[in-house]
């Protein structure tokens, strides 16, 4: 049963807001060209007939979820969200970002020379506790090296969300390692995927993705996300072309509900009202 509020017809699972005097993150791979608000964000959901967002945290604020979790608290029917946090975060700060909405932490490790251990005793706890509170880890990194660390996440029990597609090696396309770890995730069924930012698979086509995804696991394992404001691609990129980018994916309109609204709305929590939603509706 869905939450009282804004009934739910389309998620977007992939979003950010930032504003360019936040304080940066050290080791940053990007940053923002311009601030970007929540308001403007639901504008663009409105303007495309999509109900829902997930807003993702940046890489470039590091721990800092502060813009993240103001924007969850002023829409709390309309958005979830996906934090970074350290491994020795407490209890309580989990359980309060759960309050407002958080459903998920965030592993940014794109463009890294060297990775955290995610089998450390810091990570295992980390990973028990956010299995608590049923949420999910979501991970980007590149696919080469994704196909070592998928597993240790998978072994975790928590439920894994990949960005963008897996970030495959355009060279070796579906058969590439990481590619073929996230293709057992989604066969096993704790590992979901997005299609999202196909503009950042290095020109590789996303359709022999998409079906190789829908042949793993079918559409309860996928989500779509728009990637907006499509950092470092401000300039060229579109929500409309990547709204509808997934109708060519997948032309059946019942597959297409799955991805747009049955599985994120379970994923994301979007059926289950947030605290500060009760409070409101008190």
């Amino acid at each position: 049963m869905n939450a009282p509020g804004v009934p739910i017809i389309a998620v977007d699972s992939h979003a950010h807001v930032m504003r360019r005097d936040a304080p940066l993150a050290p080791n940053r791979h990007s940053v923002p060209k311009r601030d970007v608000t929540v308001e403007e964000y639901l504008g663009v959901l409105d303007e495309h007939g999509i109900s829902h967002g997930v807003l993702t945290a940046p890489s470039f604020y590091g721990t800092d979820n502060s813009l993240l979790l103001k924007a969850l608290d002023a829409h709390p029917e309309r958005l979830r969200g996906t934090a970074i946090v350290a491994p020795d975060i407490d209890d309580a700060a989990l359980h309060g970002m759960a309050d407002r909405g958080v459903v998920g932490i965030r592993l940014n490790w794109l463009r890294r020379e060297s990775l955290p251990n995610v089998t450390s005793d810091g990570y295992r706890s980390l990973f028990g506790r956010i299995g608590k509170l049923h949420w999910h880890i979501e991970v980007y990194l590149e696919g080469s090296k994704l196909a070592t660390v998928l597993p240790k996440l998978r072994d975790s029990g928590v439920r894994v969300v990949v960005d963008h597609f897996g970030s495959p090696e355009p060279s070796r396309g579906v058969s590439c390692d990481g590619f073929r770890q996230v293709l057992d995730g989604v066969r096993g069924g704790d590992t979901f995927v997005k299609l999202s930012a196909p503009y950042r698979l290095g020109g590789a086509d996303p359709q022999r993705y998409v079906d190789a995804l829908l042949d793993a696991g079918g559409p309860r394992q996928l989500i779509w996300g728009s990637d907006w404001p499509f950092v470092s691609h401000e300039d060229e990129i579109r929500y409309d072309y990547c709204y509808r980018s997934l109708t060519t994916w997948i032309p059946d309109a019942a597959t297409r509900r799955t991805v747009l609204v049955d599985t994120p709305a379970a994923l994301f929590h979007f059926n289950r009202e947030t605290r500060r939603e009760r409070v409101q509706r008190a």
